[in-house]
């Protein structure tokens, strides 16, 4: 697969998001092995940015590695600086199952009472509010209602 090409204002942005970040993958005396190229994969698709540290001294071997990880994770190659390469891949979506049953779990939620007398500590109590339910300005839970059905006069005059 072919590396991503980028923009040299996209190369730039993502050059300055690097800036920060720590070497997640390292190259060791064996190169470029079968399980590197499955880390930087992982990494990719975890980050989407990363940089890989090469603990050779031959600046050749570096340049052929970058190439070679680009073209074989299909991501583009951003900087090679000193022995630290940096990567970048978008990000993949992750699939969502839609389940329309789903209702709302349980929150808690902290009420906070104050005493009549100033000098007194707030009363705390941690109440579990369900999906169907909602706190008061009071501090009670309250049931959702269920909506009625309109009377037959009442839908008659909506039409």
């Amino acid at each position: 697969m072919p590396a991503i090409q980028l923009t040299p204002a996209q190369r730039k942005a993502h050059r300055a998001d690097a800036h920060h970040l720590d070497p997640i993958v390292m190259i060791g005396g064996d190169g470029l092995t079968p399980a590197v190229k499955k880390e930087a994969d992982a990494a990719l698709k975890a980050h989407g940015l990363i940089k890989v540290r090469v603990f050779s001294d031959d600046r050749a071997a570096r340049e052929a590695m970058l190439s070679t990880l680009a073209d074989e994770l299909d991501a583009a190659p951003i900087q090679h600086i000193g022995k630290l390469l940096v990567l970048w891949r978008p990000i993949p979506e992750k699939e969502r199952t839609v389940d329309e049953d789903r209702m709302p779990g349980p929150r808690d939620v902290k009420v906070i009472k104050y005493s009549k007398r100033g000098g007194q500590r707030p009363e705390i109590k941690t109440l579990r509010v369900l999906g169907n339910q909602r706190l008061t300005p009071g501090g009670t839970i309250k049931r959702a209602k269920a909506k009625k059905p309109l009377s037959v006069k009442k839908r008659n005059q909506a039409d």
